[in-house]
């Protein structure tokens, strides 16, 4: 089956083609990087506004790949930004409705967990996913295409935007992951000691907005005494990613699950990325890493779960509506199982 993904939710225009829900025949993305980079942010009405602009040359780029038409429509109704995922979900109905195909509706948080299927790699249930972004980092177990618990999430800041912001008081540019990426890798991690916010409360949640805190206070503080800045953020980042990769490896342990997903823009952070690998494998566990360019916002991802979902029998309409607020694991208004 051929299936036409849409994804809208924040600042990325995105379409793609995918076969069965692993053969990806295009993924195009147009960025909005630029347009925000002045604000230090995402700033909803621009993102709006340019995912008007930028979907429908995105869409063409994304159909030309195949002579084939499309017999399924996947698109992201949340969560996300209500105006750009109304671009999208308008444009999803509108070519199922001319082209007589169905359309379903997709988690946009689910879609990362699904990543790795792109590479024919996904993990058979149950597996755990670690989904880290700019407005999420959580911890689910996926039992099924339905059935996500979830087993931890942050408390305040997501990771993604704990880096962003970070990045943005210490001036060195947006997005703040790839920046503090790079530079952390010439730093020396141990020159602050900065905290672990809920190592060890007992639980599988997260805290962020302390840790920025944190960083923004010691640098206000150290004044002309600061370390190099490679060293601050490459401090700030250890502390970060031992959080998230020492709940990650006890969520596994604890449900007994063997296999770990991970997902999401932060994903692409090597360091987050070599340290969760070391983590899974001293304990015997199995990592799925999907490439960068599956891990950010992509509608191939969406593809991806849509076509899982639709051989499970769910289907949407053209009364299917929006959820910016949509949690991981909760049944999507209108999505429901055929017959």
């Amino acid at each position: 089956m051929l299936v036409l993904g849409i994804e809208t939710s924040c600042d990325e225009s995105s379409a793609a083609l995918v076969r069965d829900g692993k053969e990806i025949l295009s993924n195009v993305v147009a960025s909005q990087i630029d347009l925000h980079r002045e604000y230090g942010g995402i700033v909803p009405e621009i993102a709006a506004r340019a995912h008007v602009e930028a979907i429908m040359p995105v869409l063409n780029e994304a159909l030309a790949s195949s002579d084939e038409r499309p017999q399924l429509v996947a698109v992201t109704v949340g969560p996300g930004l209500v105006g750009s995922l109304v671009v999208g979900v308008s444009v999803a109905k509108g070519l199922a409705w001319s082209w007589g195909i169905p359309i379903v509706a997709v988690n946009h948080v689910e879609a990362h967990a699904y990543a790795a299927a792109l590479e024919g790699k996904l993990p058979g249930y149950p597996f755990l996913a670690l989904v880290v972004s700019g407005g999420h980092t959580l911890l689910a177990e996926v039992r099924d295409v339905d059935d996500m618990e979830i087993l931890g999430q942050t408390m305040d800041d997501a990771l993604g935007e704990a880096y962003d912001k970070v990045s943005k008081y210490l001036e060195l540019g947006y997005p703040g992951g790839p920046v503090i990426d790079r530079m952390a890798q010439e730093g020396n991690a141990a020159a602050v000691k900065f905290p672990r916010p809920m190592i060890g409360s007992g639980d599988l949640n997260f805290s962020y907005s302390g840790l920025k805190t944190a960083v923004i206070r010691y640098t206000m503080k150290a004044g002309a005494g600061v370390p190099p800045m490679q060293d601050v953020v490459a401090s700030f980042q250890a502390a970060a990613l031992e959080v998230v990769v020492r709940k990650s490896l006890r969520a596994a342990l604890d449900r007994g699950l063997a296999e770990v997903v991970l997902g999401g823009g932060v994903a692409c952070n090597t360091e987050l990325r070599s340290r969760l690998q070391a983590a899974c494998k001293s304990e015997g566990l199995r990592l799925y890493c999907p490439p960068g360019a599956l891990c950010t916002d992509n509608a191939a991802m969406v593809a991806a779960l849509g076509f899982r979902l639709f051989s499970a029998g769910y289907r949407s309409g053209m009364e299917q509506d929006v959820y910016p607020n949509l949690r991981l694991g909760d049944p999507i208004p209108g999505n429901g199982r055929a017959g």
